[in-house]
C-alpha cells in the first residue's frame, strides 16, 4: 500500500468541504482508506511508501474532458484563423498525412503535458486508435475514446467495430463511447445511424455541437432543427451522452440536455482562440445540467492545462453574465473531477473515497501563489498553476512527481520524436 498522511484532502464527495490532518491510502489500483486512521489501523498496515504531505492538498485527479491528445504536432502550426477555415484548410490536409506510428509518439507527449497539470484521464476524439491505445497502456495513463467518425452512413460500421473492440481490451484504462464527428461532416444518414446504435448497445453517445453560429445557423437551414435537436430526434441522447463546445443554445436545446441527462463540456480556451464564442455555462448551471471542462486539441488552445481552463471557465461567465458571483470555484472544481468523470462514464473516478480509483492529484500549496490559505478551494481555481502539481497517480501508480515523469520512456527521446514527425510531415506532398 501507498500512505499520504499529514494531509489536507479534499474528496469532492461533499462539495468543496476539506478535511484536515487526514491521509489517504491506496492499494493497487484502488482507494484502501480516508480520514485519520486509529493506532491499531497503522499498526496492521504494510505499507511500500509513505510520503508526508506536510499539509499540502490531495484530490481527485483532473478530467481533460474533450480533446485531440495527437494533435500536438500542430501546436502553433496553423493559428489565427477562424474554426471552418482552420479545420478545412489547415488541420484536416495535415491529419491526412498522420499514420498509427506518428499517433504513438504525439501521443506520449500529449501525456506528459496532461500529468504535469494532475489530469489523469482525457476523453480523446482521434484518429488510429491502437496507436494511441499503445502509448496511453505503456504510459499508464487513463483515456475513454470517443467515436469520430464523418462522411457517409457506411461508415457506422466503424463504430460498431470499435465499441466492441475497445471496450473489450483487458485493460482497466482504456474504454470506448459511440461518437461522431459533428453534424456538419456527416450525412443525415450516419447521424440516424449513431440513434440506432445508440439503442441498440444501450449507450451513450458524444460529438462535437454548436460550436458556431454558421454551424447552428446551416443545420437549421438544412434540417429545420438545431443540433442537439437534430440528435435526439434520432435516439442519439436516448441513454444520456456528452457534447463538446455547445456555444449557442437554445432554452429548448439546454433542456434537452436536462432531460436526456446530457453532459456539456466546455472548452473555453479553444472557443476563444477561435473566436466561437462564450458557451452558457452559467445559465446550464441553473437548469441542473452536468458540467465538464476541457481543453478541445493542442492545435486550437494550444496547451493541455486545466489550470487554465478553470480561471477562464469562471472569469468568462462572470463578464457573459455581468455578474461577480456567477460560476463560483465550487463549480468549477465540480466540473473538472465530478463533471469530467460522468462525461466519460468514469464512475469510480470522480471523488477519493475507499473502492474509488486511486486517480489522484497532490497540490502544493507552499507556494506564494497559494499563500495565504484564506480559501483553497478559490486559490486553486484562481491562483494556481502547473507549478502547484506535486505529484499525479493515476490507477495507483505515480506517473509524475517533483518534475519528474515516470511513464517507461525518455522525456527527451518523446521530445524528439514530436519535432521529427511534424518535420517530416511538412515535406510531405
Amino acid at each position: 500500500m501507498i500512505r499520504f498522511y499529514n494531509a489536507r484532502v479534499l474528496t469532492m464527495a461533499k462539495g468543496t468541504e476539506i478535511q484536515q490532518n487526514a491521509e489517504v491510502w491506496t492499494d493497487g489500483d484502488k482507494i484502501s482508506f480516508v480520514g485519520v486512521p486509529t493506532r491499531q489501523q497503522l499498526d496492521e498496515a504494510v505499507f511500500e511508501r509513505q510520503t508526508d504531505l506536510k499539509g499540502d492538498l490531495i484530490m481527485p485527479g483532473l478530467k481533460n474532458a474533450h480533446t485531440h491528445s495527437a494533435m500536438t504536432f500542430l501546436r502553433s502550426y496553423a493559428d489565427d484563423l477562424p474554426l471552418q477555415d482552420w479545420l478545412f484548410k489547415q488541420v484536416f490536409p495535415m491529419e491526412a498525412k498522420l499514420n498509427e506510428d506518428r499517433i504513438y509518439h504525439l501521443t506520449k507527449l500529449a501525456i506528459l503535458e496532461y500529468l504535469t497539470c494532475g489530469c489523469t484521464a482525457a476523453f480523446d476524439m482521434y484518429f488510429f486508435r491502437d496507436g494511441y491505445v499503445r502509448a496511453c497502456v505503456e504510459s499508464g495513463f487513463r483515456s475513454v475514446m470517443c467515436g469520430s467518425v464523418s462522411g457517409e452512413e457506411s461508415r457506422l460500421c466503424e463504430l460498431e467495430d470499435e465499441i466492441k473492440k475497445y471496450n473489450s481490451t483487458g485493460s482497466g484504462l482504456i474504454s470506448y463511447m459511440l461518437g461522431i464527428h459533428a453534424e456538419y461532416t456527416c450525412s443525415k444518414g450516419l447521424i440516424k445511424g449513431l440513434g440506432e446504435l445508440a439503442r441498440k448497445y444501450k449507450a451513450p453517445t458524444a460529438m462535437h455541437n454548436s460550436e458556431t453560429q454558421k454551424e447552428v445557423d446551416e443545420c437549421i437551414s438544412r434540417y429545420g432543427m438545431t443540433p442537439t435537436q437534430l440528435f435526439e430526434s434520432v435516439g442519439a441522447f436516448d441513454f444520456g451522452g456528452t457534447t463538446f463546445h455547445n456555444v449557442y443554445l437554445t432554452l429548448e436545446d439546454m433542456d434537452i440536455f436536462r432531460r436526456r441527462k446530457v453532459v456539456c463540456v466546455h472548452c473555453p480556451a479553444s472557443n476563444l482562440k477561435l473566436a466561437s464564442g462564450i458557451a452558457p455555462v452559467a445559465e446550464m448551471e441553473k437548469m441542473g445540467i452536468e458540467i465538464a471542462l476541457g481543453t478541445d486539441g493542442p492545435a486550437s488552445n494550444n496547451a493541455l492545462d486545466m489550470f487554465r481552463e478553470m480561471y477562464l471557465m469562471t472569469t468568462l461567465q462572470k463578464v457573459s453574465c455581468k455578474d461577480a458571483s456567477a460560476c463560483r470555484p465550487q463549480t468549477v472544481l465540480k466540473a473538472v473531477t465530478v463533471g469530467g468523470a460522468r462525461a466519460m462514464c468514469l464512475d469510480e473516478c470522480d471523488i477519493i473515497a475507499p473502492g474509488k480509483q486511486a486517480d489522484l492529484v497532490v497540490i502544493d500549496l507552499n507556494k506564494p501563489n497559494m499563500q495565504p490559505l484564506n480559501n483553497i478551494p478559490a486559490n486553486i481555481v484562481y491562483s494556481a498553476d502547473k507549478t502547484n502539481v506535486r505529484l499525479t497517480m493515476c490507477a495507483g501508480k505515480v506517473l509524475y512527481e517533483n518534475g519528474e515523469f515516470f511513464v517507461g520512456d525518455d522525456v527527451h527521446r518523446i521530445y524528439a520524436n514530436a519535432n521529427r514527425i511534424i518535420n517530416e510531415m511538412k515535406n510531405e506532398v
